[in-house]
This record gives C-alpha cells, structure tokens and sequence, in this order.
C-alpha cells in the first residue's frame, strides 16, 4: 500500500475515534465517488466530512483542500462538504475547519500553531480556534 494511502487511512481514523470520544455517531459512505470521507451524525443532523492528514512544519499547518487523481484536481466546496477535518501527526490533534472557510474553491488552508514572525493578526487563521466542531 502506498505510504500516503496508509497516511491517509489513519488520518481518517484518528479523526473518527476523535469524534466518537465527543459523542457524536459516524457513518461511513460505500465506494469510492464521494466528495467526503465520513458523515457525522450531530443534533440529528447528517454533515459530510472530508479528511486529511497533514504533519505541521515551523508552526503552520498547512490543509490541503483539493484532491487529486491522474487526471484532474478537484478543489472542495461547501456545495460537497460541510467541514474539512484535519489530523496533524506533529501535534497529534484533529482540527475542524467548516465548508464555508473554502470559498468558490481555495487549494489550501493554513492554521497558524505559533505567532507569525512579525506579530501579524490580519487574516492569520490559528488553529486554537479549529479544535471543536
């Protein structure tokens, strides 16, 4: 098995055990043609969870927000998903960023871990804040 594959695999893994231990009920789609990994069953409500894993470097972790196969690259929007969960192995802690972060379709998303270098507070999105869903 390809070693993103298996890193992928236990991201979506991480995430779900993290999400049972608050309470809520997952379930999971059949085959492979879904926008989103996992649904989440919370205030009766189903929402679509699409799940990466990532390794955080000089304080940013950086959530790619797009899929890609041999042929195309396929951006997420909140129209296929409701949140992105994100599992950081340096950290090893799970984040939830909702679908309306994403935009018409951003590529990545970057949450800061550590203050940036020169204090900047503008459009700085802090992964403290994404912890809860």
């Amino acid at each position: 098995m390809a070693i993103t594959k298996t890193k992928g695999d236990l991201g979506e893994a991480l995430i779900m055990a993290d999400i049972l231990r608050r309470g809520y009920r997952v379930a999971l789609p059949v085959g492979e043609d879904w926008s989103y990994d996992i649904i989440v069953v919370r205030d009766q409500r189903f929402e679509r969870v699409q799940c990466k894993y990532t390794e955080s470097k000089n304080g940013v972790i950086s959530v790619r927000c797009r899929s890609c196969n041999n042929w195309s690259i396929k951006k997420y929007s909140s129209k296929e998903i409701d949140w992105i969960a994100c599992y950081d192995h340096t950290s090893d802690k799970c984040y939830y960023i909702p679908s309306v972060l994403l935009g018409d379709g951003r590529t990545e998303i970057k949450l800061r871990l550590s203050p940036t270098k020169n204090n900047q507070q503008k459009k700085v999105l802090h992964a403290r804040d994404f912890l809860s869903f």
